[in-house]
């Protein structure tokens, strides 16, 4: 049986943790509402850009077309994947680099090649370059300060290899922030760009275009990639603070749970050494 110094130095220990643990769930609840913020006030601007543009492509009655639309056969892939910088939040590292794993073993299975990886966060970028994919540009640091710029400068220069035919497809890999208990995991297409389902939002409304809705559509397909990546990172952000503040929590009961385990393991303790000293006493007097 552990000493009673030994039980002490260890409750110590775990209440220094819990201190800490408490700290970081704190912190993260704070990320946590500035985060869920910023998703919840671009998504209705979001959701505006692409009603408007189903809906025009529905008045035109198919005869739509963009190079970003144009769908052809897979042979070169590219996909983005957001993780986190820092660790410490359960298992969303884990399972964004188990689906990478699994996305890469498909497509080459596939004979699909995959020619560009873009990680964004440090742990995917760790992972990716243990997997052997040369890693250019670190764009870790857009998940510290996520601002809108850097992101449409990202999302042009992967739009202008989808026009050179330099890749065929591209895929985000993300987590979908659906509440702060709820986050799910994602592998949504970026390119080519879908109308499907476009037709009956069309049906509702009636607008006058000018010059027509070609011109329009042309301007608003990219402001619409654009703000689906970016959606995609604040959605990534907000799940991974949300992760963050569940995993400590649970540290936190875990702490708790020890705690009242030791500090019951060292009464114990205490009160047998308390008792044999009685015992000795006693015994001491009688002879």
């Amino acid at each position: 049986m552990a000493s009673l110094k030994e039980v002490k130095t260890r409750i110590a220990s775990v209440n220094s943790t819990r201190k800490i643990t408490s700290a970081m769930k704190m912190v993260a609840s704070s990320k946590l509402h500035h985060a869920q913020q910023a998703i919840e006030q671009m998504r209705p601007y979001e959701s505006k850009v692409n009603e408007m543009m189903s809906t025009f492509v529905g008045t035109l009655e198919g005869d739509i077309s963009s190079p970003y639309a144009l769908c052809r056969p897979i042979q070169r892939v590219a996909l983005i994947v957001f993780s986190s910088n820092s660790s410490l939040c359960g298992g969303f590292n884990g399972n964004v680099i188990k689906q990478l794993r699994h996305t890469i073993e498909d497509y080459r299975s596939q004979g699909v090649e995959i020619k560009y990886l873009y990680p964004i966060g440090r742990k995917i970028t760790e992972a990716v370059q243990k997997m052997g994919f040369p890693v250019g540009t670190d764009r870790s640091h857009l998940l510290d300060h996520p601002q809108y710029a850097p992101i449409t400068e990202f999302a042009s220069e992967i739009m202008e290899l989808f026009l050179k035919r330099e890749i065929d497809r591209v895929e985000m890999i993300y987590h979908h922030f659906k509440s702060a208990g709820t986050q799910v995991l994602v592998t949504e297409q970026f390119l080519p760009i879908s109308f499907a389902g476009s037709s009956s939002t069309a049906s509702t409304t009636n607008f006058i275009i000018e010059p027509s809705p070609c011109v329009l559509i042309e301007k608003l397909i990219p402001q619409a990639l654009h703000l689906k990546l970016f959606s995609a990172m604040l959605d990534s952000l907000a799940s991974e603070h949300a992760a963050r503040v569940i995993a400590m929590q649970v540290a936190t009961d875990n702490a708790d749970d020890l705690l009242r385990d030791l500090t019951l393991q060292y009464n114990k303790t205490r009160q047998q050494a308390i008792t044999a000293e009685l015992l000795d006493i006693v015994g001491g007097s009688m002879q």
